[in-house]
């Protein structure tokens, strides 16, 4: 035991030159389950002459047991020997400019080697660097990368992990750590104190107790990420698998406000807790077994309870029902945007799905037909099916509309007659019809009075 000790302080006091060359035997990543596409870029960078290997989370998934979204490549040729290299490949990125190399379906982002932040850098005002495309070596890269556990390069030809940073040891010992200084981390990059939650979360590890330290006090930092930036960690954070532990852990880190700033609110409603929960565990169940996520249907999912509560005030002040939720569903989505970038074609379809759900209230037949022809209808029936487990909405009826989604054309035709046929129940009924006024010809009916008869709408 003692000796153990004074083995760590003296690797503190003296640590190791150079990087730690792990073997299969003690990393354990499988080759056969690493991307044939991404041992294939590695493999044509080295003809050409050049260093390359799978890094970051590709890496640390494999290690950890788990199965990679995606794959990375970092080499030292530069963007522009890269790309012709490669029959589909395009250079993107202003801050970092990479290569995407292109396999039918699957995109290897290729990256060049980093060079250690000078000061020559361009940053804003607050430190956090807008460009920055100088070049160096393995060495370096590792040293710019966030946390030990994403500094990690994998040859796919030896099948050997370059360890700089003792990032295989902190996957062994459940630990997220910075590298580096933390606090002058954050400001050059805050999503990086964004990144640390999730991969807490995500790993079920802990953050490293110096890593954790200055993110409460440097939260106001997040403020000022763009908004895009802003949107794409956040459906990273909601389609990690662990969402709900993502969002309960950015409370308690004092991050929800530059995120999702009506977070606390919905928390702190039993009902809109409840509802939260039950969409993410759908999420996250979804994720593991490896189905497609709709961000809308996320979104829309998060602010639904923001948007009911101000649907409720405005009818209760005399609004009518669908222009006060009109009125609901722009109000929250307009401080919605104000942090998070989310793109007109998500809000659009989130604007669908909320607006779909009064008219899930009443089964007559043309009400019904219309209702199947949106191209939203079934993510709107799925989010029916959420609010219905909630207790927001009559389970039996939710189950009939959901049988509907799921049936063919003739029994659908069989459903909605029945329901036709059926005694109607309370909210079933067709809405009344207007009364107009009509004149007869000639002066109108006795004493020069207009006639007034029912009439359906024109």
């Amino acid at each position: 035991m003692i000796t153990e000790t004074i083995k760590k302080f003296v690797a503190r006091l003296f640590p190791a030159r150079g990087p730690q060359r792990i073997p299969k035997e003690r990393h354990g990543i499988d080759r056969r389950n690493v991307s044939r596409h991404a041992i294939k870029v590695c493999e044509v960078l080295r003809q050409a002459g050049y260093e390359a290997y799978i890094v970051g989370g590709a890496v640390r998934d494999l290690i950890v047991g788990m199965e990679p979204k995606d794959f990375d490549v970092a080499t030292n040729a530069t963007p522009e020997e890269i790309r012709p290299l490669f029959r589909r490949a395009r250079i993107i990125g202003r801050r970092f400019q990479l290569v995407h190399v292109v396999f039918g379906q699957e995109i290897i982002e290729t990256s060049t080697f980093r060079a250690l932040a000078t000061g020559d850098q361009e940053t804003d005002e607050h430190g956090r660097i807008l460009r920055d495309n100088v070049f160096g070596s393995q060495e370096e890269d590792a040293a710019r990368r966030d946390f030990t556990l994403n500094a990690l390069y994998y040859d796919p030809l030896t099948e050997v992990v370059i360890d700089y940073h003792q990032g295989v040891a902190d996957l062994k010992k459940r630990v997220v750590r910075m590298i580096g200084d933390p606090a002058k981390r954050y400001r050059e990059d805050p999503v990086r104190m964004l990144r640390a939650v999730r991969f807490a979360a995500k790993l079920n590890f802990v953050i490293d107790d110096e890593t954790r330290a200055p993110i409460r006090s440097m939260s106001a930092l997040i403020e000022n990420v763009p908004a895009s930036r802003l949107f794409d960690e956040m459906l990273k954070l909601l389609t990690c698998g662990h969402a709900m532990d993502c969002l309960r852990q950015l409370r308690a880190e004092g991050l929800h406000h530059g995120v999702l700033p009506l977070l606390d609110v919905v928390l702190e409603q039993p009902q809109g807790e409840q509802f939260v929960e039950l969409a993410l565990e759908r999420t996250d169940a979804r994720v593991r077994a490896g189905k497609t996520i709709s961000p809308s249907f996320l979104f829309a999912s998060l602010l639904w309870q923001q948007v009911e509560v101000r649907w409720r005030d405005l009818c209760k002040q005399g609004e009518l029902p669908i222009p006060a939720l009109l009125q609901a569903a722009d109000s929250v989505l307009d401080e919605q945007t104000e942090k998070l970038a989310i793109q007109r074609r998500f809000s659009s379809d989130m604007r669908e799905i909320w607006f779909m759900q009064p008219r899930f209230e009443r089964r007559v037949g043309k009400t019904i037909f219309r209702m199947l022809e949106q191209p939203r209808f079934r993510a709107a029936c799925d989010f029916l099916q959420l609010r219905a487990a909630a207790g927001e909405f009559d389970s039996v009826l939710a189950q009939w509309w959901m049988d509907l989604a799921n049936a063919d054309d003739i029994t659908r035709t069989q459903m909605i007659d029945e329901a036709s046929r059926a005694p109607r129940a309370k909210g079933d009924e067709p809405a009344p019809r207007r009364r107009r006024t009509r004149r007869r010809s000639g002066g109108g009916g006795q004493g020069g009075q207009p006639v007034v008869a029912q009439g359906g709408d024109e």
